[in-house]
């Protein structure tokens, strides 16, 4: 049984997230991608669950058959939207009676084009709690985290309370990806100081096209700073320096992060694997 709690008392980890493919040829890039990273030896990789729980069965098929051919122990997502109380109930139940041991929590965001969209849960702390009645001791849960503050908040101090009383129930969060330290920073130090200690794995993910990036940003309630956007916009549209000027930043952050204490690092990858890598091998991180 790995669990990533467990992981975390022991020492710093590294992990990835991908997203369970729609199609055949997705599927063949990500079983590649899987194949190119797992000499890396991740701590744990996770794997996220579609809006209104769209990808609900290749989530569970991907999350089991990585605990089941592989060396890397997995992480499933779990939202609460447009699910009823007792659809999680079995959901979860189905994933202990598998084996798997960690979960990451989530509220989660309805489809937008969605007809029907409701909450038997209302709060991803009582996705929890409901993991924990279902489960006991056997999942290490983690919640996700917001630098920026989560966009349907009405402020910071009520998203970072929110994010604490949440915190008070799991084990860990994860955050949205940022671009500075120093919002990572000021994260951990809110929470300490409403007395909330428990780890807070950063997310990374590099910059390889930046309209992509805004995109992203944009629908996670934050925004590209602006000196970041520029250096971008100056390169045109050279892909090779976009690239590395990509790499470059987000290893300078990932370094910035381990040197502030940071207890690991989390790489979104889109389910591509050489920034990554490079990003590994730029940091002095030696293979298992």
């Amino acid at each position: 049984m790995t669990r990533i709690d467990t992981l975390l008392a022991a020492g710093r980890t590294i992990s990835f997230e991908f997203f369970p493919p729609k199609t055949d040829d997705g599927e063949m890039a990500l079983r590649r991608t899987l194949d190119e990273l797992a000499p890396l030896g991740p701590s744990f990789v996770s794997i996220t669950y579609g809006a209104g729980g769209s990808t609900r069965e290749r989530t569970h098929r991907l999350v089991v058959d990585l605990l089941q051919h592989s060396s890397m122990p997995p992480m499933a997502h779990l939202t609460a939207v447009s699910h009823t109380r007792e659809e999680l109930r079995d959901i979860i139940t189905r994933y202990r009676e598998a084996g798997v041991h960690n979960l990451l929590a989530l509220r989660g965001d309805p489809p937008r084009d969605a007809e029907e969209v409701f909450f038997d849960l209302e709060h991803a702390w009582q996705l929890v709690e409901l993991a924990r009645e279902v489960g006991g001791d056997a999942f290490s849960i983690g919640v996700a985290a917001h630098p920026a503050g989560h966009p349907t908040a009405p402020d910071l101090a009520t998203d970072r309370k929110h994010l604490a009383a949440k915190l008070a129930l799991a084990d860990l969060a994860v955050t949205q990806f940022f671009f500075g330290v120093e919002e990572y920073e000021r994260l951990v130090d809110d929470l300490a100081g409403l007395g909330c200690h428990k780890p807070v794995l950063p997310g990374i993910m590099p910059i390889t096209n930046i309209r992509q990036i805004q995109r992203f940003a944009e629908l996670s309630g934050t925004e590209v700073p602006p000196w970041i956007v520029e250096r971008f916009v100056a390169l045109g549209d050279d892909e090779v320096a976009v690239r590395s000027l990509g790499i470059e930043l987000a290893t300078e952050l990932c370094q910035a992060l381990l040197d502030a204490g940071a207890p690991g690092l989390h790489f979104y990858t889109l389910n591509r694997s050489t920034a990554t890598r490079e990003i590994h091998a730029n940091l002095g991180f030696a293979s298992p």
